[in-house]
């Protein structure tokens, strides 16, 4: 029987996620992390959690498709009973997602979808299908954007679903808290080095001149937030959102 405790984090082979991935092995936690196509990459995670002493298993996910869900679940299912030897999980960790840049005039039905599918509605039914397999005390952290406290032009979609999760998670506080699970929201501003945003030279002097701190955030910057939510020190968080953008347009 597994002694360790064991995460599920979504979009764990590049970026936020794979610092996520490696913050939390650093913590002695135990990772199941998903990738949607990048194979070699989540690999790559998987040796350097490996080397780290942790034990880790990639597994294949679209998380903007509802319908395979059920399978999923099977399969984390005999990953726990045949790698962690048990049959729960401890910290689920809804990071998986891509961005959008679209002007409201010029944003098509098909866009939306796609945000939604990925942002909202994947978020959410992955998070119902998970509750069977997440032990009691555990914790569900939820990745927003600074985009819903401050409004960026051609984010309106993308700031929109992650505006949901924010609220679904409060929901998720309160519902949960019977069973001991607390749920908080991180929301990252712009992070560069994680292939979800354009990265050129302007748009990096623009945030870090927009930003308190006056650089901008790598990867690094976000993973031990998300670390820390799943340690003992933490365990009074619950319905909160902890923005992480270096003080951006305060």
């Amino acid at each position: 029987m597994s002694t360790s405790k064991i995460a599920l984090l979504t979009g764990g082979s590049r970026g936020l996620g794979k610092d996520m991935a490696l913050k939390l092995a650093q913590q002695g936690i135990d990772v199941i992390l998903t990738y949607r196509s990048q194979q070699a990459e989540a690999a790559a995670v998987i040796a350097e959690i490996t080397a780290l002493g942790r034990r880790a298993v990639a597994l294949p996910l679209n998380t903007a498709d509802v319908r395979t869900f059920g399978e999923f679940f099977g399969q984390v299912s005999t990953v726990l009973a045949a790698t962690f030897g048990t049959d729960q999980f401890d910290f689920l960790i809804n990071n998986a997602g891509t961005s959008l840049t679209a002007p409201i005039a010029e944003n098509t039905e098909a866009q939306f979808d796609e945000m939604l599918n990925i942002h909202f509605k994947g978020v959410y039914f992955l998070t119902q299908k998970a509750l069977p397999l997440l032990r009691n005390g555990g914790r569900i952290i939820n990745i927003s954007s600074g985009t819903t406290r401050v409004a960026f032009a051609g984010s309106s979609a993308y700031a929109s679903m992650k505006g949901a999760v924010e609220v679904f998670t409060r929901y998720l506080a309160l519902e949960l808290g019977s069973r001991g699970i607390a749920a908080n929201v991180v929301a990252p501003g712009a992070v560069f080095g994680g292939g979800a945003m354009p990265d050129t030279p302007e748009i990096r002097a623009y945030v870090a001149q927009i930003t308190a701190l006056g650089r901008v955030a790598e990867p690094d910057d976000i993973g031990g937030l998300v670390a820390f939510l799943c340690t003992d020190a933490a365990r009074w968080l619950n319905g909160q959102r902890l923005e992480a953008t270096g003080g951006m347009m305060l």
